[in-house]
């Protein structure tokens, strides 16, 4: 017998490439444990069929096999998993992770072990590994090839094309054919192979992790989807079927589902020699009620491993955490001890959310898929907190959209340790090898710094997945998964350079020295009105780059349309190109007087300079005959809303618009930018009049100047309330699925959130929209659109709200009774449970108060008293899946990092009150940046609007380079122990994550403070209107 080569595995030795993809945890990953005692060799069959050997000792438990095992695989979410055997009565039992080995296996070199997948979860988006979901595919190809999982034909087609489209790549009718002939995925595969070969042609592009995604997607729909079937009969002597699901206990008969017992309504799981035994709580809707249910199974045994896979599922799917071990009783005991052993489901995601890993290539077995890389994006599939997001590869800002022009979706993470990983989609790990940096000058060269660099600690990294490979260590003979380690650690497995989302702000090639940024700092003023002063030129210059996007980039777009109406070409040319030119010669005025001011001119008498009110005073009254433009605002957001519900085409364009680099915030926000600077402006001759004595010189102009910008902003502030309302609500119907018309006549926005709501499969995480007349709750979609799903809806009218901890036992939990349903729901912490209480309570006083019903915005087919919760418990109709699988394909790209999604990943919430705030603490300067690991200060241009931070490298850059969402961030001082030696800093924080941010002056330093907290620290209605009204006398 040949011994397998050291390091190679059977794919490889059989000739099939390598595809890499992307795990998360060192292959150094610390092994468990290992009790003394005399060793064995343990056998252990994968999902891919490829057995390992692990030398572990006699004494040692279940557990240190398990996690040697997934320590092994690299795996983050094995708790998924387990290990099967068959014992000495010919039963298949699962490891038990408590006992001993040696008690449980009793010839462990004649046994052979499975590694499979024991707990199935309602939703595949749950699962946050795209290694965890390769061997869930794995799980659901082995079940269909056994025929455990069974489903009707057209199912049973679709499920293997993504199979093949995963292992062969884009569909070519002879290697597809050929590919079917020599593989058998499903009994009686000949009949079906046309129809196979017609699902397979229609996933043209997917990458592997992307099928498997889809593959996912329709096998959770089926109604055998992780279901073993244990055989047992009735009281009647019927034959049937039990088995076990995250819902709760279910019977067959056959391979149909026939009841269902709801963890609910489950008191009490017990069984009795051959009985298996279910005590149901009492029902006062049903007159023949019964209070226990009888099942005989074939033995003790049986029963037995039915009664523990049952108890663990109900501990993995609702407890919020492991049960603890029950006290030895002192003489004797009665019944089993028997308990769930591990991590529940809610530690699962939680461990993944807040821990960093590193991510480490995986290998597909089989895989051979080559894939076209400009496809449009999944979403990303880990409900992770994102971090620095990053635009992605340069290109000019001219350039129309392009269906091949993407953006991220998903918020890229920037880590600020080696240690650390960032994730991104499937499709993102292959689109971002495919767009290289096309500008020239210091953003090119810093791109090729940045790859050149990909293992520094202040790299933005997400490594490019290629095709997506078989397991690490599929060779034969290795024990506990060891061989020598191959190539280096930094860039992608096939030697490609690292992704072009990596950003070339984090690395230090452009540090600046401490000597050289004292020395600058000494030749500038340091009076305080000279810093108002740079903040009014700083903001300005963002401002004029905000209006260039519409009368440049918009303007082109529409010119070139045919479909545009004339009245919206009109409407915007004649309101931005009077406003442009105007603000254009206001910046150069303002710069030339920060020049004189600062001492870089031939000026001989600078207090003559010393002052900013003048230009302001000149340049206002040159502003208000331009008003008219100012309150056209409304009716260009009604005109495009118009233009785009007449025009496919055009409402596709601006939604490729939208994904452009330049486009950093949606693109209805940049109409309304005069809007917000009226209120920059005021709030800028504030500051100098408050800074002032009566005697200076510069006080009349500033006073006069403040008058004037007062007066416009009262005249405008209705309109500009109103205005803000109807575009936030045009924003929020782009990221909602199921909605009819939200952006209705009396509508208004009050919060959107995330809270988890209570139903039958325990706490689901729902985004929430409360609006003054109802309240939506929904799912994120797992589609390239990645837009929310509408699943009900609660009318505010004669809704009551009520604490509901004690009640549910659920931390911050509250419940909001209807007229025709009641929804428990779970707020993330007592500031957010309260937040929510005052504004529903809030908002149901204004739908009582309100005189008529405002329409109902969702579709006619959602009714208010059923949920998605409910009808999943339902049976799907099967033959309806490739139908919801087309439409979901015709949808077109969307935006993925927009503040609904930050508020998912983060799991908080915004209100309407914390968006004008928002539009009035915007701010733009340089800042230096320091990351926690590394040594030098990066100098950035730093933009902040919308609640995030937009970096670029300076201001003339037409395109952030990366952002980074402050929703859950805290910002505070750095202490003496992280050693920052420096005057002005600011830390922002968040889980591990560190930045570090120095500002130039004091007052500098106060603002971006200020600012900064408006977004991080979201306050009750009480507080924000406290602020609101301080600001605005």
């Amino acid at each position: 017998m040949l011994e397998p080569e050291l390091g190679s595995s059977a794919g490889q030795r059989l000739g099939a490439p390598e595809t890499m993809a992307i795990s998360t945890l060192d292959p150094g990953h610390k092994p468990p444990v290992m009790p003394p005692g005399r060793h064995v060799t343990v056998r252990v069959r994968m999902l891919d069929d490829t057995e390992e050997l692990f030398d572990i000792s006699q004494r040692a438990s279940g557990k240190v096999l398990f996690d040697l095992v997934c320590t092994h695989l690299n795996l983050v979410e094995g708790d998924y998993f387990g290990l099967e055997f068959q014992d000495h009565r010919k039963m298949t039992v699962w490891l038990d992770h408590l006992k001993p080995i040696a008690k449980q296996i009793r010839r462990p070199k004649h046994t052979v072990l499975r590694f499979v997948v024991k707990f199935f979860p309602p939703d595949h988006a749950q699962l946050l590994e795209e290694l965890t979901r390769y061997l869930f595919a794995l799980q659901i190809k082995y079940d269909l090839a056994c025929g455990r999982l069974t489903c009707n034909d057209s199912s049973a087609a679709l499920l293997v094309s993504h199979i093949i489209q995963s292992e062969i790549g884009d569909f070519e009718e002879t290697q597809c054919r050929q590919h079917l002939l020599n593989n058998s995925y499903i009994p009686d595969q000949m009949a079906l192979i046309d129809k196979i070969m017609e699902f397979h042609h229609k996933h043209m592009g997917h990458t592997p992790a992307e099928s498997d995604f889809q593959l996912l997607e329709v096998a959770r729909r089926l109604e055998m989807y992780g279901i073993r079937l244990h055989p047992a009969k009735d009281r009647e002597g019927t034959k049937l079927s039990l088995g076990v699901a995250h819902t709760g206990v279910l019977v067959f008969q056959g391979h149909t589902k026939i009841n269902a017992f709801n963890w609910s309504k489950v008191r009490k799981l017990s069984f009795k020699r051959k009985r298996f035994l279910i005590k149901l709580r009492p029902d006062l809707n049903q007159s023949a009620y019964q209070d226990t249910l009888e099942f005989l199974m074939g033995s003790r045994d049986c029963c037995k491993v039915f009664w523990k896979i049952c108890v663990e599922y109900h501990a993995f799917f609702r407890l919020f955490e492991e049960p603890k071990p029950k006290p030895k009783p002192v003489l004797f005991s009665r019944g089993s001890s028997f308990r769930f052993s591990g991590r529940t489901q809610k530690q699962v995601i939680d461990y993944v959310k807040d821990t960093e890993f590193k991510k480490i290539p995986f290998e597909r077995k089989h895989s051979r898929a080559q894939y076209n890389s400009n496809l449009s994006p999944l979403p990303s599939l880990r409900s992770e907190v994102p971090k620095e997001s990053a635009s992605y590869t340069a290109r000019e800002r001219s350039h129309s959209p392009s269906k091949h022009h993407w953006k991220e979706p998903a918020l890229v993470s920037a880590e600020d340790s080696p240690a650390h990983r960032t994730r991104a989609s499937p499709s993102a790990q292959a689109n971002g090898r495919e767009e290289r940096p096309r500008d020239g000058g210091r953003a090119a060269a810093a791109v090729a710094a940045a790859g050149g660099r990909h293992q520094a600690a202040e790299q933005l990294s997400t490594e490019p997945g290629s095709s997506s490979p078989r397991l690490p260590g599929a060779a034969r003979g290795m024990v506990n998964g060891h061989r020598p380690a191959k190539g280096g650690g930094g860039h992608s497995p096939d030697g490609r350079p690292p992704s072009p989302l990596t950003s070339p702000l984090l690395n230090d090639a452009a540090a600046r020295t401490d000597d050289e940024d004292e020395a600058r700092r000494k030749r500038f003023p340091t009076d305080k009105a000279y810093f108002i002063a740079k903040e009014l030129l700083t903001t300005e210059r963002t401002y004029l780059k905000d209006l260039e996007v519409i009368t440049v980039s918009f303007q082109s777009m529409l010119e070139k349309e045919e479909a545009t109406p004339d009245s919206l070409k009109n409407v915007i040319l004649s309101n931005f190109d009077p406003l442009y030119k105007f603000h254009t010669g206001f910046l150069r005025e303002v710069e030339q007087r920060l020049a004189l001011w600062e001492g870089r001119s031939n000026a001989h008498i600078k207090g003559d300079y010393q002052r900013i009110g003048d230009v302001m005073l000149k340049n206002i009254q040159g502003l208000k005959p331009m008003a008219c433009h100012l309150q056209q605002q409304a009716e260009m957001l009604r005109e495009l809303e118009k233009a785009c519900r007449a025009s496919r085409r055009l409402e596709g364009l601006c939604r490729d618009l939208e994904l452009q680099k330049a486009c950093y915030v949606p693109l209805n926000v940049f109409l309304l930018r005069p809007l917000h600077r009226l209120l920059h402006y005021k709030q800028i001759l504030e500051r100098l009049c408050k800074h002032y004595p009566s005697a200076h010189p510069d006080y009349k102009d500033c006073r006069a100047a403040l008058e004037d910008v007062s007066e416009m902003v009262s005249q405008l502030h209705g309109s500009m309330i109103k205005t803000e309302n109807y575009q936030k609500l045009l924003e929020l119907k782009k990221d909602l699925i199921g909605t009819d018309s939200l952006a209705t006549a009396g509508r208004e926005f009050i919060r959107l959130g995330c809270l988890s709501k209570l139903s039958g499969k325990g706490l689901q995480q729902r985004m929430f929209f409360l609006f003054n007349d109802v309240l939506l709750y929904t799912s994120r979609g797992m589609t390239a659109t990645n837009q929310f799903k509408v699943h009900g809806q609660l009318s505010l009218h004669g809704m009551t709200i009520r604490e509901s901890e004690e009640e549910w036992g659920v931390p911050h939990a509250f419940t909001l009774v209807g007229q025709r349903q009641s929804v428990v729901v779970a707020a993330s912490s007592l500031s957010e449970m309260e937040k929510w209480m005052e504004d529903i309570k809030m908002a149901v006083d204004k739908a009582e108060m309100s005189n008529g019903l405002t329409s109902v915005p969702l579709a006619s087919s959602l009714n208010d008293h059923k949920s998605a919760e409910d009808s999943a418990l339902e049976q799907e109709s099967e033959d309806d899946l490739s139908a919801s699988r087309t439409s979901l394909e015709r949808q077109g790209p969307h935006r993925g990092n927009t503040m609904v999604h930050v508020c998912w990943h983060r799991n908080t919430s915004v209100s309407m009150l914390d968006y004008n705030m928002a539009v009035e603490n915007q701010l733009s300067g340089n800042l230096l940046r320091k990351f926690k690991n590394s040594n030098g200060w990066q100098k950035l241009w730093v933009v902040f609007t919308n609640f995030s931070l937009f970096f670029y490298k300076t201001h003339q850059d037409d395109y952030p380079l990366a952002s980074l969402p402050l929703l859950g961030y805290s910002v505070t001082i750095p202490s003496d122990s992280e050693n920052i030696h420096k005057d002005y800093v600011f830390k922002l924080h968040f889980k591990s994550h560190v930045y570090y941010f120095r500002s130039e002056s004091e007052y500098s330093f106060e603002r971006w403070m200020e600012v900064i907290r408006s977004a991080t620290v979201s306050g009750g209605r009480g507080a924000a209107s406290g602020r609101k009204d301080a600001q605005a006398h």
